[in-house]
């Protein structure tokens, strides 16, 4: 089998469409922040259609999700090099495997029960991407601490929607899924931590390459502490995840740095478009 698995040999059927990341950071239909609201309010018109393609985005990274840990446990030797892994860590990445198996399947549950197939929204892969990284501590915090943390705060965010709607099946589901995401995060969280111990340097670029993804992953307005953003830093099982108060205040101040880039943005296309 193959090592190193490049994003666009991912195996997926006619039912998917892909599309590249910028593309869906730079869509301006992406612009709800700056019209003051969110679009994950149950009182807001296109309510059920965000929720149904959060959902369908929860679907895909999950499939991603489980691609990467697979990776990871096939990708590395045995070993205590720099591009070599604990047999343990083989073993937490496996079980993550049968967990993201798991939110695979009940993903699908879910979106039959809003309404939505597969297929309706698009797929972008820079979960996967993220999970390709030579380095496998870099991997950890691309992975386990970034994108899975932003499934914490997603999570969190489409129970709340559960619980608001009245819709029982999606707040059990989510907050069942939830548990395994904190679950997934701690497993990164301890992990970097033991594989950078006597190597400072290693823990800075790792931590920095974690700030790029979760930079890349607030789209400009997602996730945040505002009333406007729709996906809410979910703080307590973040703590419960292993990560401190710092990298907590951290994560704010990049989630606000992608706001405040957007905003720009799209002030400036609202300038040039009137001009």
């Amino acid at each position: 089998m193959k090592r190193m698995l490049p994003a666009q040999e991912l195996a997926r059927d006619e039912r998917f469409e892909r599309v590249r990341i910028e593309d869906l950071i730079f869509d301006p239909r992406n612009g709800h922040v700056e019209r003051g609201r969110s679009n994950m309010s149950v009182d807001q018109a296109d309510f059920p259609d965000s929720a149904r393609s959060l959902m369908h985005g929860i679907f895909t990274g999950e499939i991603q999700a489980l691609e990467g840990a697979g990776r990871t446990c096939w990708d590395f030797d045995i070993g205590t090099g720099s591009d070599e892994v604990p047999f343990e860590l083989k073993l937490d990445m496996a079980r993550q495997c049968w967990d993201e198996a798991r939110h695979v399947e009940i993903s699908v549950k879910l979106a039959e029960h809003m309404g939505s197939t597969i297929g309706e929204f698009a797929e972008q892969t820079l979960l996967y991407e993220a999970a390709c990284n030579s380095d496998p501590v870099l991997r950890l915090t691309g992975v386990n601490r970034a994108l899975e943390g932003l499934a914490i705060d997603v999570f969190n965010a489409m129970r709340e929607v559960g619980r608001g709607t009245g819709d029982p099946i999606l707040e059990f589901c989510e907050d069942w899924m939830l548990a395994d995401e904190v679950t997934h995060v701690k497993m990164g969280s301890d992990w970097l931590r033991r594989l950078t111990a006597n190597d400072p340097e290693r823990l800075k670029t790792a931590l920095d390459f974690q700030r790029t993804v979760d930079k890349l992953f607030s789209f400009g307005g997602l996730r945040g502490e505002s009333e406007d953003n729709p996906v809410h830093l979910a703080r307590t099982f973040r703590t419960l995840a292993g990560f401190t108060d710092d990298e907590i205040k951290d994560l704010v101040d990049v989630a606000a740095e992608a706001q405040a880039e957007a905003e720009m943005r799209f002030a400036a296309a609202g300038a040039s478009a009137a001009s």
